[in-house]
């Protein structure tokens, strides 16, 4: 993954590496230990679906947001929930019910897909804004908002990293 700071990615892998420890005292599944990155996270679908069920810790999604092209806000409405409830999740220290972990996980992907794409957040963050023809005429940002969207949104950035454009 294309983060620029070397602090938040070791964040990240250490983030991974705890929600894996937690999810592996249920399920038992071999995850790779203390070798696992965030990037071999976002890879492994097994263990995404065990941490979605196991829930997102906030410190998680902290960080996930901070390397995101995703203010508060947008987070807050992405997640159908107030930012009030945002700042709930971090003084309770609770962790996402999986509905609100499984878009998160989902966000992380894009952004990842999307930094893969561009090569920095803001060429990024530019296309998400920009209206896009092969998106109906949308806003990328706009269709994230579903996993259909999502789906439309991913499918168009693996086109344009593989230099097809419609």
């Amino acid at each position: 993954m294309i983060i620029a700071d070397n602090d938040i990615e070791e964040k990240l892998n250490k983030e991974v590496r705890s929600l894996l420890k937690s999810v592996n005292k249920d399920a038992n599944i071999p995850f790779g230990g203390d070798q696992v990155t965030f990037s071999d996270f976002l890879s492994n679908k097994m263990l995404i679906v065990f941490s979605i069920r196991e829930g997102i810790s906030y410190s998680f999604f902290n960080l996930i947001k901070e390397t995101s092209p995703f203010n508060e806000f947008y987070w807050a409405d992405l997640l159908d929930i107030s930012t009030k409830s945002l700042h709930r999740y971090k003084k309770s220290l609770k962790h996402f019910k999986p509905t609100h972990s499984e878009k998160i996980i989902e966000m992380a992907e894009v952004t990842k897909l999307g930094l893969e794409v561009f090569g920095n957040m803001d060429k990024f963050k530019l296309w998400l804004e920009t209206p896009n023809y092969a998106l109906g005429g949308l806003q990328p940002l706009e269709l994230l908002k579903d996993s259909y969207g999502k789906e439309l949104v991913t499918g168009e950035l693996t086109r344009i990293n593989y230099g097809i454009f419609a």
